[in-house]
């Protein structure tokens, strides 16, 4: 159900969108908040809800996002609606972006207000940048009215977080939708430690892309690191080194050391079906998981919430390959 925004909270976070240059170039600056009025100022025409400003502390380059940092998000989203805020806009470096809507997506199930995430590939102010358009189409877009839940919203598009990916370094559609396998069953109900209110830990996720030839001791080093889970990312739909006993015995031993093992897809389209191969199957014979259709980014972000939630490892196995927020639909 879609409800118009009235009050909205601004959560800025740095990025591109309100650097200023430095003597290394290009950092994120303080003060947006005023430019910002400034700007929505001078375009009388636009009908924007009402905003509130909140520059969260510190400033970042959005290549030094953190699961963290996420937790400070999820604590400043709550604070914003439970100061009566109806909406929450998040200015975001785009680096990293898709990571951080679809970690926030399974970070806030329950909220009952939306989340939108925009930034910008050029500096607000600098020629053709696109930082306005976009944070005065967030704004409308928010006032006409958005289903509560996590939402990316660039160049006159909204995306589903846990459905995309930054594609392109350049131009003003550097997000897509990605084109996965969905239909998986979504989960009948969602643990009480999920839900947006629960404090969340710190996990420990770990990935890794095969490649033709990755040796066993490049996984076992990973494994020997202290991670709590694994994205895999296979080839096709869900194949590894099969005819690698060292490179399964090590999955196999992390099945035994409680490490949740997720396999996606390292195509750009369709996902993972671990039983079509007797390479993808050997995969699921030592514990790992299947990922279907998910994003390297909704996989990160689902595993960070499914372990910071604190959840038996048999739990956070079953929800692993069920719908939560449309990751897998």
């Amino acid at each position: 159900m879609t409800q118009p925004a009235q009050d909205v909270m601004v959560l800025y976070t740095g990025g591109t969108i309100g650097m200023q240059s430095s003597a290394n170039g290009l950092a994120p600056a303080s003060g947006f908040e005023a430019r910002m009025s400034d700007h929505l100022a001078s375009q009388p025409q636009l009908s924007v809800p009402t905003w509130r400003f909140r520059e969260m502390a510190p400033l970042i380059d959005s290549a030094n996002m953190t699961p963290a940092y996420w937790q400070r998000l999820r604590i400043a989203v709550i604070e914003a609606v439970d100061a009566g805020c109806d909406a929450v806009l998040i200015l975001h470096g785009t680096d990293t972006l898709a990571y951080s809507a679809a970690a926030m997506s399974f970070q806030l199930l329950g909220l009952p207000a939306p989340v939108l995430f925009t930034g910008s590939m050029l500096p607000a102010g600098v020629p053709d940048s696109d930082a306005w358009e976009n944070v005065s189409g967030a704004l409308v877009a928010l006032g006409e009215g958005l289903a509560p839940g996590v939402q990316l919203y660039f160049h006159g598009e909204l995306m589903a977080p846990t459905r995309c990916a930054k594609i392109r370094s350049f131009g003003r559609h550097p997000f897509a939708a990605l084109q996965r396998n969905g239909g998986v069953a979504k989960a009948d109900s969602v643990p009480a430690a999920l839900n947006y209110r629960h404090d969340k830990g710190l996990a420990n996720v770990g990935v890794l892309p095969l490649v033709p030839g990755i040796a066993a001791a490049q996984l076992e080093g990973l494994i020997n690191s202290g991670i709590q889970a694994l994205v895999l990312e296979c080839f096709g739909s869900g194949t590894g080194p099969s005819d690698n006993p060292e490179f399964l015995a090590s999955l196999k031993r992390a099945q035994e050391l409680g490490i949740v093992v997720v396999a996606i897809t390292q195509c750009h389209e369709g996902g993972v079906e671990l039983d079509v191969y007797e390479a993808g199957s050997r995969l699921r014979g030592v514990g790992v998981l299947s990922g279907g259709g998910m994003t390297r980014e909704a996989a990160f972000g689902k595993l960070n919430a499914l372990i910071g939630a604190g959840l038996a490892t048999q739990e956070i196995r079953r929800l692993v390959e069920l719908d939560l927020c449309g990751e897998l639909n």
